[in-house]
């Protein structure tokens, strides 16, 4: 769900009052400086018809729930004005409480979770750049503690349509696994830009973190038993996320003792004791590691 139009779109001619329009009569385009998109058309979310301009938006969302779709993945949601937000998610959740609305917001931790307080389910994160033992347990252990654990529900993505992080560009298969492994069992929410991940395709456009010949400009025809694919991995990792209680829930990671830096330990425990999952990942693609582990009792 991007809410933008193509400059050809019915609605420049029909509604030119939801756009804006430059001293010259030509209409603004998309800018995030010092890019400039001029085959994007932005709304003016704020403009004198802002109520005509947000019950068409509203109707769009429920056409396609009419249709079945239940869960919407918002691009980009902190550069549209949160007054919006509150409203338009509130209206849906109003007649459709099942939806799901899925944050796009790479931007600053305060602006995501104040996307989170104005009713989105769920928020992407910062964890396609969390790669050391540190930064992992630092970033998991903020999402799990008060009060952010109280509002914001994270979703791990290893990767997606617009970034593949470094450490998948130059890892190979196993930084692919372990990725997978760790988005999987870190969080209760995770995703997968598949069939790229799934195929393990790094190539990347040269000194970005983009994917060379995005599947976003032109249609792909992927061999999905290619060598080296990770299909049954993924197939295992979900099994066990659907047989394992303690993999579903979200603030019960407890990050234990491993003496070597490259290898990350952790526990997920149901509050009975039932379910008890413990992980060992090695953080370096390239090499096998060593540790001693610390085996939490109780």
């Amino acid at each position: 769900m991007t809410f933008q139009c193509s400059p050809d779109h019915p609605y420049v001619k029909e509604h030119p009052e939801w756009f804006k329009w430059r001293p010259d009569g030509t209409i603004q385009h998309a800018e995030n400086p010092p890019k400039k998109y001029e085959d994007v058309v932005p709304f003016d979310f704020e403009c004198e018809s802002w109520k005509s301009l947000w019950e068409e938006l509203k109707s769009i969302a429920l056409f396609w729930i009419d249709k079945g779709v239940k869960i919407f993945r918002v691009d980009n949601p902190h550069t549209k004005p949160f007054a919006f937000w509150e409203w338009f998610i509130g209206e849906i959740k109003r007649a459709h409480p099942e939806v799901i609305f899925l944050a796009e917001a790479f931007t600053r931790p305060k602006v995501m979770y104040r996307l989170a307080k104005l009713g989105f389910s769920q928020s992407y994160t910062y964890f396609a750049w969390r790669n050391t033992k540190w930064e992992i347990t630092e970033y998991v252990e903020e999402l799990i503690s008060a009060p952010v654990r109280e509002f914001f529900r994270p979703n791990f993505w290893p990767n997606t349509p617009d970034i593949l992080p470094e450490y998948l560009q130059y890892g190979g298969r196993p930084a692919f696994i372990v990725r997978l492994v760790l988005a999987a069992t870190l969080s209760p929410n995770y995703g997968i830009y598949g069939p790229a991940f799934e195929l393990c395709v790094s190539e990347a456009t040269p000194g970005r973190e983009e994917y060379l010949n995005s599947e976003k400009y032109e249609i792909k025809r992927w061999n999905w038993d290619a060598p080296g694919n990770l299909k049954d991995l993924i197939a295992r990792v979900n099994r066990a996320r659907r047989e394992n209680p303690a993999l579903q829930e979200a603030h019960n990671v407890k990050f234990c003792e491993a003496d070597d830096e490259n290898v990350l330990f952790y526990c997920r425990v149901t509050e009975d004791l039932s379910n008890v999952i413990l992980v060992v990942a090695n953080l370096d693609p390239f090499h096998a590691h060593e540790a001693t582990l610390q085996i939490p009792i109780g």
